[in-house]
């Protein structure tokens, strides 16, 4: 389960309630979707197995899905 990441090669712009993220270098940034959980605007203790692979699968396929608009 992945509920914080520190990748030292690279500098993190943001620690979100659900995703990560790093500057790759200017023109590109890695996104990690965390196993952890939030509601109501609160990170719950603990985490959910896979949330982060889920998460960026669904972004994945609707990245596909539209990409002729992009």
């Amino acid at each position: 389960m992945i509920l914080h990441t520190e990748l030292s090669a690279l500098e993190k712009l943001y620690s979100g309630k659900v995703r990560d993220v790093y500057a790759v270098d200017d023109d590109h940034l890695l996104i990690i979707a965390t196993d952890r959980i939030s509601a109501y605007d609160v990170i719950l203790p603990g985490g959910i197995p896979d949330k982060g692979k889920l998460l960026t699968r669904m972004a994945l396929f609707w990245f596909d899905m539209m990409s002729d608009l992009v």
